[in-house]
């Protein structure tokens, strides 16, 4: 068994206009100051990385490592959840996801898809050129607007979308394999990949690929009312990222899962501030450490209530405190008696 890597704290979430969260450096710094030990890098964003650059400059890379890790941090991964999203996106969510590409591929669904195609690429590149071996991200979606069977699904549409995001996704897939590097896909509603189900039907349409892995955040099964403990028992060989993200699901006779269009505040199921939601991270974190989970808790502070830097302040401690150092021994070894294969031969009497 190996120890989990950690705390780590994943910068979106809390980078803006105001020091210490406009730079790399001083978030950086300010993380430490927290006590986390490693940062997961929006690559979308400008402040913390150049990722063309990246990719194309292992000079530029060891640089961006070296402040980092004079900060006395270390990268975890980097991130396209923006970019994987737009690897596939269905036209009705065309103008609701343009905001996540820069303005010139605004509209142009078609070439905004190539642009976030070859941003996964780099990130390939630019994650293999840092030391990483694992990367989060987004699958994006060509049938969420299907997924309550209503008006009823054709048949074959299920089978048809998976064969195109598969398709998109495996000239990425190959070119990770080529950098050595796992794709994370954070299951998640919205995405195709939601769920167990539609990740098997994904792992199906891509041949098993080995890079087609997972990122564990269990907020998103409490929201779906998925069991996320046996989630890890199904894919613990998959899961090489894990987001530490609490939540809560409180339905009433008026709301269920699918909260009657409310905001976060109101809905049954919310996102909180870690040791504020429902989610059991005591047996998460056992599970992880049972399967010799070998890497990072990364908080992902989201919450409706908490201001952000308390968030972060506890999440550090939170993790910290979870994280369990595994043992190298067995607890009953004062009483072995030796062994060798006379021996065994003479206990079962043969």
């Amino acid at each position: 068994m190996q120890t989990i890597k950690g705390p780590g704290i994943f910068l979106a979430q809390f980078l803006g206009d105001q020091a210490p969260f406009n730079d790399l450096k001083s978030i950086c710094q300010w993380a430490k100051g927290l006590g986390y030990v490693g940062v997961q890098i929006p690559t979308w964003d400008a402040r913390c990385i150049d990722l063309q650059k990246a990719a194309e400059s292992k000079t530029y890379a060891d640089e961006l490592k070296g402040l980092v890790n004079e900060c006395g941090l270390q990268i975890t991964e980097l991130s396209t959840h923006l970019q994987g999203q737009l690897v596939a996106v269905h036209p009705a969510y065309d103008s609701l996801f343009d905001g996540f590409a820069p303005e010139q591929y605004r509209g142009k669904g078609k070439v905004r898809t190539e642009w976030a195609v070859q941003q996964l690429k780099w990130a390939a590149r630019a994650s293999q050129n840092l030391g990483l071996n694992a990367h989060a991200t987004f699958s994006g979606a060509l049938l969420w607007h299907t997924v309550y069977p209503w008006p009823q699904r054709p048949a074959g549409l299920v089978e048809t979308g998976f064969k195109e995001l598969a398709n998109r996704w495996l000239p990425i897939l190959n070119e990770f394999d080529n950098c050595g590097v796992d794709v994370c896909y954070e299951i998640h509603p919205g995405e195709d990949l939601h769920d167990g189900i539609s990740y098997e039907r994904f792992l199906k349409e891509v041949d098993n690929h080995p890079r087609a892995c997972l990122l564990y955040d269990p907020s998103h099964f409490v929201l779906q009312c998925l069991d996320y403990l046996e989630y890890i028992d199904f894919y613990h060989e998959r899961i090489r990222a894990f987001h530490v993200k609490d939540a809560e699901f409180n339905p009433t006779g008026k709301q269920g899962v699918y909260g009657g269009y409310q905001s976060w505040i109101d809905r049954a199921g919310r996102f909180r501030s870690l040791g504020d939601g429902q989610v059991n991270f005591k047996a998460i974190f056992s599970k992880l450490a049972q399967y010799d989970y070998k890497g990072w808790a990364v908080l992902e502070w989201e919450c409706c209530m908490k201001h952000p830097e308390a968030g972060a302040r506890e999440g550090a401690t939170f993790i910290k405190e979870h994280i369990i150092p595994v043992t190298d021994k067995t607890f009953d070894d004062f009483a072995g008696t030796g062994s060798n294969e006379t021996f065994n031969k003479t206990i079962l009497g043969i």
